[in-house]
């Protein structure tokens, strides 16, 4: 029988708040933030040791149209690559960013439950791409990049949010200038990634959340 296990890991060093980055960008200036790569292990409960790199990751920050500190536009842009040492049955990789406002996102500590999302103590609610985030000091959501539909076995409509690799011992997700649109929040807002590696092998189902670092919207 399958154990299922679910696991995060913080990327060390980032566990204290970022100083600097709650700076508010000036007023109708583009902000373009560029973050380093980085490759991250877990190991497995059957010995797998799963590892992830994220490269390519930046951001652009842009106030909205409306010109009023409660509205802000980023797009954003990574690459996610998994990989485990031996073949998975299935290897799925699904992407977000946690977005705060007045919120220490640097802070996060790895979790473990029976579900995979980018904070479960921040945040009461998710949304998907293309939707807008609202906000207020002190609370923060799951905001998921991808989303792609297809038919069910029914025919009928079904969103998922995971890329899905079979068989396989490497796994990839890109995205490029996905908008992330954030309103409410009086105060500084932060992002930081996350993507969680849904595993399957012979012996073990885990699932793995690899953090980014953080960054400032203004």
């Amino acid at each position: 029988m399958k154990k299922i296990i679910s696991a995060a890991l913080a990327v060390s060093g980032l566990s204290a708040a970022v100083v600097g980055l709650s700076t508010p960008a000036v007023a109708n200036a583009d902000v373009r933030i560029v973050l380093p790569s980085q490759t991250d292990s877990l190991q497995m409960g059957d010995g797998t040791v799963v590892s992830l790199t994220r490269s390519n990751e930046r951001a652009n920050i842009n106030p909205s149209l409306g010109g009023t500190p409660l509205h802000r536009n980023a797009w954003v842009s990574a690459t996610y690559d998994a990989r485990t040492s031996k073949k998975a049955n299935k290897i799925k990789i699904q992407a977000g960013y946690i977005v705060g406002c007045q919120v220490n996102l640097g802070g996060l500590t790895s979790t473990s439950g029976g579900s995979a999302t980018g904070t479960s103590s921040l945040s009461a609610a998710s949304v998907s791409s293309g939707a807008s985030v609202s906000i207020g000091p002190g609370q923060a959501v799951n905001y998921y990049i991808n989303d792609w539909e297809r038919a069910d076995d029914f025919g009928a409509a079904k969103h998922d949010g995971k890329i899905t690799y079979k068989k396989a011992t490497h796994g990839r997700l890109s995205y490029t200038n996905e908008t992330i649109m954030v309103n409410g929040c009086a105060g500084y807002a932060q992002a930081r990634s996350f993507a969680n590696v849904f595993v399957d092998t012979d012996n073990a189902r885990q699932i793995l959340t690899f953090y980014g670092r953080p960054f400032s919207l203004g």
